[in-house]
């Protein structure tokens, strides 16, 4: 079912929109999981879609914005933010002015932080609720908007919840169409110039070479249907988990530091 929009006056989304970086090159593109968010709009059939982003304009981050603008857009909202600032005044005050009833964000950013924590700190700030791991908005009407929540083993989940709201997707969202080179580069990217603020937090960090990775736990996120099927139906691997109850804090704690040395989490 395609989502009506509310009192028939088109649907307000706004898509916030990062650089990302490629895994292997390190260049800067389009970030996959913001990409996902932007095709997410296009189901939005009658809606008015704006693309925001909070950066720099340079020879860097154009092309990669400009991807997004190749997905069927005419112009992307930029808000002018200094390296090391905090966007985070910056897009609620935007998203404020604009009073859009539906934000749509990737789950993390590709570059910088990625922490993850922008759109819940968007949400707390603007009082706002918010859904993580969108795979399809179903509906909307009346104010409400039916989601469709992507959960572990590919199962899937249908809420209700209030507009405005802000939703967060990842790899089981739609995969992004390619980006059209013409219209890429004749879309405008409007360059607002707002006051910027500095990232007190950040300043106080200490950088260092990454090291290699720990194993992480496996998680089945399924796209299509066939696979979403097969990882609800796989039997759990193993079988020589225990269940814990009543013991001391150290007992689970030790319990706990075991089972992540035999996964290879820890070494």
């Amino acid at each position: 079912m395609r989502p009506e929009s509310h009192h028939d006056a088109p649907l307000a989304v706004t898509v916030l929109v990062s650089v990302g970086r490629h895994p292997l090159t390190g260049r800067g593109r389009r970030a996959d999981q913001d990409a996902r968010g932007v095709e997410l709009s296009h189901t939005l059939t009658g809606a008015a879609v704006e693309l925001l982003h909070a950066g720099r304009l340079d020879e860097g981050s154009e092309a990669a914005l400009r991807g997004y603008l190749g997905m069927g857009f005419e112009s992307l909202s930029l808000l002018e933010q200094p390296a090391g600032a905090d966007v985070l005044p910056a897009l609620a005050e935007a998203l404020e002015a604009s009073g859009p009833q539906l934000v749509i964000a990737g789950e993390r950013a590709e570059q910088g932080e990625g922490s993850g924590l922008l759109p819940y700190l968007l949400a707390e700030r603007l009082g706002w609720p918010l859904v993580s791991g969108l795979a399809a908005v179903e509906e909307v009407k009346e104010g409400v908007a039916t989601l469709l929540q992507a959960l572990p083993r590919g199962q899937r989940r249908r809420l209700q919840v209030r507009l405005p709201a802000i939703v967060t997707v990842d790899a089981a969202a739609p995969a992004p169409r390619q980006s059209a080179f013409g219209p890429a580069r004749r879309g405008d990217v409007d360059v607002q110039a707002v006051p910027a603020r500095d990232d007190a937090d950040l300043a106080q960090w200490q950088a260092q070479s990454a090291r290699k990775r720990p194993k992480r736990l496996k998680i089945v996120k399924a796209a299509s249907a066939r696979d979403r099927f097969k990882a609800a139906a796989a039997k759990a691997q193993g079988g020589g988990g225990q269940v814990l109850t009543e013991v001391t804090p150290e007992e689970g704690a030790e319990a706990i530091f075991k089972l992540l040395k035999e996964e290879g989490v820890l070494r």
